[in-house]
């Protein structure tokens, strides 16, 4: 613990324990560097902020 205090990144699914971001970051990241998925995340979740939000989309 001590050693990701220091070097840890901070990044944008690391602030929420809600499973649906969670695992929109892992859908993202499978094949993609983090540095890319950081502004399409951002924009996703501005769109998409749920679960429910994604279902209704047309």
């Amino acid at each position: 613990m001590d050693w990701y205090a220091r070097a840890g990144r901070d990044l944008p699914w690391r602030r929420s324990w809600e499973p649906y971001s969670i695992w929109v970051s892992e859908i993202m990241l499978q094949q993609t560097q983090v540095k890319t998925v950081i502004p399409y995340y951002h924009r996703w979740m501005e769109q998409f902020p749920t679960l429910e939000h994604l279902a209704s989309a047309d």
